[in-house]
């Protein structure tokens, strides 16, 4: 899933659809030759109209909300956390299964309308179209109830496209990460709402000619040890693997973050442990106070020390995990394609 600020049209409630449906096809009437003929085209009309829209809206609903296919992937996995894809599947399906029976009624209702002369018989038809017609609805009520709340959820998402090489930051707070995506950035980065922090995810973006690379710091995520959240941040942690391509794990050696470089490593052995199959960078920051002894990376967004080899040193990095993943494009497609 590219982008996620889907455009996912307001679902309507059971009532509120029938409602629509009902009050369209009230408003429609017909002249026909004679009163049978009149009343004939009429209820034909109506019995289309109130079908198409239950119909065209369910399909609407299902065509606009996003696809999760690949289970193996950040925006399904955070989906997953903060929806419940099964019950989210589920709910798309109900709306389907609806759908396909209102088109069946809808068909098998104007055959007998127009099979009819007689007036009674076609009044008893377009009653019970209706009453069928509303109990398809109600059948659905708490799945359209489910995606309603689920719409509202994908609104809070941030905006992360996983198909663009991305690094993340970590480290304790202070240390100076959102200074390093800031400083980075070819624009002010994004603030955007995350369902496990308790401050918003820090979106920043590095061009690099027609190339657009993604950094990215989680604050209140991967700040302190794995075994100290709860299942639900466990889960959202294991979910960023599928976004990482490169981690940057910053620490403080003048300690002015408020936490001993004892306890960094400890963290910085921890994210290791939990990413292990991505590449982490590990630098020092603030070398304007103090530098440790050794050979780490060391910058400082103030004096701007460090910051344009890193930088370099960075982009390079992403360039390569580009050009890998276009080479690894073609091939999932067939695969999705067979």
């Amino acid at each position: 899933m590219a982008g996620m600020k889907t455009t996912i049209p307001t679902v309507l409630s059971a009532e509120e659809l029938m409602d629509k449906a009902f009050r369209r096809a009230a408003k429609i009437s017909k002249k026909g030759s004679d009163s049978l003929d009149t009343k004939k085209k009429t209820t034909l009309a109506r019995i289309t109209a109130s079908g198409d829209i239950v119909e065209t809206t369910l399909v609407g609903y299902i065509q606009k909300f996003p696809r999760m296919e690949k289970q193996d992937d950040f925006f399904p996995e955070l989906v997953n956390l903060v929806i419940g894809i099964d019950r989210y599947k589920k709910a798309l399906g109900a709306l389907n299964w609806a759908a396909g029976r209102t088109e069946l009624l809808k068909n098998q209702s104007l055959r007998e309308v127009r099979r009819t002369k007689d007036p009674a018989i076609i009044e008893s038809i377009k009653k019970g179209y209706y009453g069928r017609l509303g109990s398809y609805v109600r059948q659905i009520s708490d799945d359209l109830l489910f995606l309603q709340d689920a719409k509202n959820k994908f609104r809070d998402l941030p905006t992360i496209d996983p198909h663009i090489p991305t690094a993340v930051v970590a480290g304790f707070p202070n240390v100076g990460k959102s200074s390093l995506v800031t400083y980075i950035s070819t624009a002010a980065p994004e603030i955007a709402p995350y369902p496990f922090t308790t401050k918003g995810i820090t979106i920043g973006h590095i061009e690099d000619g027609w190339r657009k690379f993604q950094i990215v710091d989680t604050p209140g995520l991967l700040d302190r040890d794995f075994d100290d959240r709860n299942d639900i941040e466990k889960q959202a942690v294991l979910a960023l693997r599928y976004l990482t391509d490169i981690m940057i794990f910053i620490l403080d050696p003048s300690e002015t973050c408020g936490y001993s470089m004892e306890v960094q490593t400890k963290l910085l052995n921890n994210i290791k442990s939990n990413f292990s199959d991505v590449p982490i960078v590990v630098v020092e920051s603030k070398c304007d106070i103090m530098q440790s002894p050794g050979e780490a990376k060391r910058i400082s967004t103030v004096s701007g020390e460090g910051m344009e080899d890193f930088r370099n040193e960075l982009v390079d990095m992403l360039r390569k995990i580009f050009r890998e993943k276009a080479k690894a494009a073609p091939l999932e497609e067939s695969e999705e394609e067979e």
